[in-house]
């Protein structure tokens, strides 16, 4: 696979004189372009072997382009807040949005290569890690971004070449440290775990560009025309035109079930019993919360259900048992202008909580197959594709020792209504109740459908759905205590507390 980035190119003085101008002037116009129709972002990642010029070609790309609208991330060792965060949260927090350039020096490539070479993971951890990233490339792919990869390659006599001279120089002497030295002695397992990763990763929506990083100018140049094209070859292509004719409603289960259904909403619980359970398991998640072992974890809660269901009453029986330090409510609206120009799931990402946090959601992810999908917000691809890529996004968040729990809170439309009008007969409670909570009435059949399709195809064994009869609000919030609780203290027991 390297055999042609071995060849010896080179770009003589007079080709370099002649071309360079006329490409800095072609990249300016084509990221003013970029930046005005802010269509897409562009994600760069320039990775490869040590001292074949990733750094160097990162600044000659700042050099050539605006830099004011070039995000450029060197991202190295681990910081205590990367740490304490699934690996992933380190790159989504700096994405490039719509319009703008995002170049990657140290990629999501790094840690699994240099852990297979080191020995510290097998072949087989290697293959799933980079099955992760395919996935991950390919929704931002889908998400509209343009993935450009470029891998500077180098013979292992031009890299000694290279580390020698940088060591002799005392101004460049600083670039040269054990650890290069120590992976240059395997030079051979770099590269044969590189070309397995290089084949395995190089898909049609993100192939790798393999290029010879000895000669300076053939590997700007050759990159600056490869993102050029691209750029222009975006640009230039038209937007996807919707479907003629839409994809035709589905207005039964495919199985004829629906669970939503099978729900016994006549649940009650005596005011009473409900005053002593409550004391009961506020009191077991204040001492769960506080238990030395709780800093191992972190727990994210999130809450869907029903207009009127009592989502805000459960989430405050829980921070009532909580230090207001160790937990975040998010409450999740309409996306704003920010969070609109970049991945579906950046705004959810951002605010994943560290190691011994809460954080707890008021809405969440699964919007886009509820309120999206119903309202027709977003195409049917993009919906039917968001199951995969929440299931995704849950795994990597439990992998990191997240306990996950979702709860659905399921009342009946007789108990809604009551609700809503007695929302409109208490002042303080009129806020409650808008024109779309009375549109979405309108749409129970779809919503429940949604609902049910939501639950078969997301409840999984690591983050299943807590489906919680709501038309007694003691019920439900002892429910949901008692819920989380046992949730938390099986994931302490897991790690063999």
């Amino acid at each position: 696979m390297f055999e042609s980035a071995e060849l010896g190119h080179a770009i003589d003085k007079e080709t370099w004189k002649k071309e360079v101008p006329v490409l800095r002037e072609a990249l300016l116009d084509s990221q003013l372009d970029l930046l005005q129709s802010r269509k897409f972002p562009v994600i760069i990642l320039i990775a490869g072997v040590d001292c074949a010029g990733k750094g160097e070609t990162v600044n000659i790309l700042n050099e050539w382009m605006d830099p004011r609208h070039i995000e450029t991330h060197a991202l190295r060792e681990l910081t205590d807040e990367e740490q304490e965060r699934p690996p992933m949260w380190r790159y989504w927090r700096v994405l490039p949005p719509k319009g703008k350039i995002g170049i990657f020096i140290g990629t999501w490539y790094s840690a699994p290569l240099v852990e297979n070479v080191y020995g510290e993971i097998k072949n087989a951890e290697l293959d799933q890690r980079l099955e992760r990233i395919i996935r991950f490339e390919k929704m931002l792919c889908d998400e509209g971004a343009l993935v450009l990869k470029f891998w500077l390659h180098l013979s292992q006599a031009e890299q000694k070449k290279r580390l020698k001279l940088l060591e002799k120089d005392p101004k460049t002497r600083w670039r040269v440290t054990d650890s290069d030295w120590k992976n240059f002695k395997l030079y051979d397992r770099f590269r044969q775990v590189s070309e397995r990763m290089l084949r395995a990763t190089s898909t049609a929506e993100a192939p790798w560009i393999i290029v010879e990083g000895t000669d300076p100018r053939y590997r700007y140049l050759t990159i600056g025309k490869a993102i050029q094209q691209s750029l222009r070859q975006r640009l230039a292509a038209p937007e996807a035109a919707p479907p003629q004719e839409p994809f035709p409603p589905v207005t039964t289960a495919i199985d004829g079930l629906r669970i939503l259904q099978t729900l016994d909403l006549t649940r009650k619980l005596k005011k009473s019993d409900y005053e002593d359970q409550l004391e009961k398991w506020q009191g077991k998640l204040n001492l769960l919360s506080r238990h030395p072992d709780f800093r191992k974890i972190s727990v994210v809660a999130l809450f869907e259900g029903n207009d009127a269901a009592g989502k805000g009453g459960s989430i405050r029986r829980i921070t009532q048992a909580l230090d207001s330090r160790h937990y975040r409510i998010i409450p999740i609206a309409a996306p704003t202008d920010e969070e609109r120009v970049q991945p579906y799931l950046w705004r959810f990402w951002r605010h994943l909580p560290r190691k011994g946090k809460f954080a707890i959601f008021d809405r969440s992810w699964y919007g886009r197959v509820l309120v999206e999908r119903v309202e027709g917000y977003c195409p049917h691809a993009d919906w039917m594709r968001a199951y995969g890529e929440i299931n995704d996004f849950e795994e990597q968040m439990v992998r990191h020792q997240t306990v996950i729990v979702k709860y659905w809170l399921s009342i009946s439309q007789d108990e809604q209504l009551r609700r809503f009008k007695e929302r409109e007969k208490i002042g303080f409670k009129r806020f409650k109740i808008t024109d779309e909570d009375w549109r979405n009435r309108d749409k129970w059949e779809e919503y429940e459908l949604a609902v049910c399709d939501m639950i078969d195809r997301t409840s999984t064994e690591i983050a299943p759905w807590t489906l919680v009869e709501a038309n007694d609000k003691c019920y439900a919030r002892i429910k949901v205590l008692k819920t989380l609780c046992e949730r938390i203290e099986g994931a302490l027991g897991k790690n063999g507390h």
